[in-house]
């Protein structure tokens, strides 16, 4: 029983980091029927932006919760500046383009920003500090779920309630949803369409950058093509719940980290990603709108 709950919690974890990648696909999505396939980059971008921030602090002399709240705070800037950058140069001048248009310039993109990295940082891979703390609470139960853990799980359930709480209560999130049931209305009643969906590429950048600081203190180094192989995880994960709805990237990340973490922990870890993408082709044969299809889920 104990090693079943250690591959829940390692799925539930696995599954919450998918789920903050696998928002920033679904909001884009949501608003302008986009595929952002350079999105995984952005997460990459972010967890190498609070790398360099850390060793620069800790150069200084810094440590501490000081360390971790300021490299999460600029790696959130900072992709969230790659975010709305991308937008305007790679998507806004293709708006009115045939929807291959962009896919291609989405793909043209991710290749440029990895080998952008790449050239600027290295092809290695490099050690990052777990930089979140140690929980004294969390003690008693570091057999089931460590600190890290925790952590992980805490925040990206703080930050599917914040998100919520943004698209159904607030201004900006009635202006998303507008945009999403329909563009050209939505101008028409005075929304600022292309300020909307400058928007929903900030916040989903911003989202990844947590999520590529996050996994990055977990798993202890970074090089510049995880963006690909956990983009992939998270689109994968997007179009499993229902791609254009929230709790559907939710629930996609989730079933997709414990399938995974099932199968490398009874099975083998050589199958996980057979097993992952076997499933999303079953739930599409039977379901191709994911779990949670349009019918029965709000858009953003």
């Amino acid at each position: 029983m104990d090693y079943f709950v250690e591959l829940f919690v390692g799925g539930l974890t696995r599954g919450s980091i998918y789920a903050l990648i696998a928002l920033g696909y679904t909001m884009v999505y949501g608003i302008i029927e986009l595929i952002n396939f350079a999105h995984g980059e952005i997460y990459m971008i972010g967890a190498f932006t609070a790398l360099i921030v850390a060793t620069v602090l800790a150069m200084s002399g810094m440590s501490g919760i000081s360390v971790l709240v300021l490299a999460f705070l600029v790696a959130v800037l900072y992709s969230a500046c790659h975010g709305f950058t991308v937008e305007k140069i790679a998507y806004k001048p293709l708006r009115g383009a045939s929807r291959l248009s962009p896919l291609i310039s989405a793909i043209g993109m991710s290749i440029f920003l990895q080998n952008y990295v790449m050239l600027a940082q290295t092809s290695d891979f490099l050690p990052f500090p777990n930089l979140l703390p140690e929980l004294p609470f969390m003690e008693p139960y570091a057999h089931i779920m460590g600190s890290t853990e925790f952590i992980i799980v805490a925040t990206t359930a703080v930050v599917m309630i914040l998100l919520t709480i943004l698209i159904k209560f607030t201004r900006i999130g009635k202006a998303m949803r507008a945009t999403a049931q329909d563009r050209n209305m939505a101008m028409l009643v005075g929304v600022n369409v292309n300020r909307i969906i400058s928007m929903t590429f900030i916040i989903g950048s911003s989202l990844a950058a947590v999520g590529g600081v996050l996994i990055a203190s977990h798993i202890g180094r970074i090089n510049f093509y995880i963006g690909f192989i956990a983009g992939i995880k998270a689109f994968t994960a997007a179009v499993l719940g229902g791609i254009g709805s929230i709790p559907g990237a939710v629930l996609g990340s989730l079933v997709l980290g414990w399938t995974e973490s099932f199968a490398t922990g009874y099975v083998s870890s050589d199958y996980e990603d057979v097993f992952a993408f076997a499933l999303l082709v079953l739930i599409l044969i039977f379901r191709p709108s994911g779990l949670l299809g349009r019918s029965t889920t709000q858009k953003v």
